[in-house]
């Protein structure tokens, strides 16, 4: 308990930190007013608009009232939508959870068999050719992936839609495109571009935490035992890599959900990517606060669960202990 308490206080202050940062680059960025009203405003349009923001209070008010307002998840009104800030990102979150769970169930699904294989069958040649495409993979910039992919799926072939999310439909307000046929073949790309590095990624890390673990006492007692090789290896030694894929997945998700601007922006794929791009060029500073604000509480809330899956993980670890 005390180590989940001493956990949870830190997520609290990564978030507090990144929320004084992005108060203060929103504050940078450009000029809320000429925003909203553009430069051809009044003088007086101007201060009327300034005073009705309260533009003009201190900076410290400011931000306790920015504080206070994100506690109960109001983050203003974008100057772009006119609409509150919360309903436009809820309106963006299926698009891109839906990208990234698919991205992530596509990268371990793929990327944890490469590894143990490529970690029992070591020494064979395509063991070592599976390691050089995953360097390939790991060194592919995801935008070059995706142009790569819409030429040759949608330009050449003509096979998969290469823009947009196709056809949705709402399930208990969540708008989603996986009961569709075209919202699903609009989601193949998108996703496997996203994925592409991060199963290279996990590939390499299953295949050395593999051979880590193979050279280990207790896997020579099994085999001396009888067991057979698949029990050995992925009852035993697959298991034992649990602690480094945790992690993996646990900072995948984060990855996915904050990198998964260029994806989109590629795709033009209507998720939060899309939007907090528009809202720096449109310096919507409300959306781009709650955007790093969002973004900073599910990678404090990621770490904090990760943390707390080691135990179930490995009964080594203590959450009584730092």
């Amino acid at each position: 308990m005390l180590y989940f308490l001493r956990r949870l206080g830190q997520a609290f202050l990564v978030v507090f930190i990144v929320s004084l940062i992005a108060f203060q680059l929103g504050t940078l960025i450009g000029d809320p007013v000429t925003a909203v009203l553009g430069l051809d405003a009044t003088s007086a349009a101007r201060a009327d608009l300034r005073e009705a923001l309260r533009l003009d209070d201190p900076y410290v008010v400011r931000y306790a009232r920015f504080v206070a307002d994100a506690v109960q998840g109001d983050f203003g009104m974008s100057y772009r939508a006119q609409r509150p800030v919360a309903d436009v990102i809820a309106e963006r979150i299926p698009a891109t959870a839906e990208l990234a769970i698919t991205a992530l169930i596509v990268s371990l699904g793929i990327g944890i068999p490469l590894g143990v294989v490529a970690a029992i069958w070591r020494e064979s040649w395509w063991a070592s050719l599976l390691m050089t495409g995953s360097i390939v993979g790991v060194s592919l910039p995801t935008f070059v992936v995706g142009i790569l992919m819409i030429f040759a799926f949608s330009v050449t072939l003509g096979w998969l839609p290469s823009y947009g999310r196709g056809a949705t439909v709402s399930v208990g307000g969540w708008e989603t495109g996986l009961l569709t046929a075209s919202g699903l073949t609009a989601l193949i790309m998108p996703a496997v571009s996203l994925a592409v590095s991060q199963v290279a990624l996990v590939a390499r890390l299953v295949r050395a935490e593999m051979l880590e673990v193979l050279r280990m006492d207790f896997i020579r007692f099994a085999r001396a035992r009888g067991l057979r090789d698949r029990v050995v290896h992925f009852r035993h030694a697959l298991r034992n890599t649990l602690l480094p894929i945790i992690t993996v997945s646990g900072i995948q998700i984060g990855y996915l959900v904050a990198f998964a601007v260029v994806v989109e922006q590629v795709f033009q794929w209507p998720g939060l990517g899309t939007m907090f791009l528009s809202a720096l060029t449109e310096s919507d500073i409300p959306v781009i606060t709650a955007f790093l604000v969002l973004i900073a509480c599910l990678f404090a809330t990621i770490n904090l669960v990760v943390d707390l899956l080691y135990a179930l993980a490995d009964p080594r670890v203590r959450l009584s202990r730092g």
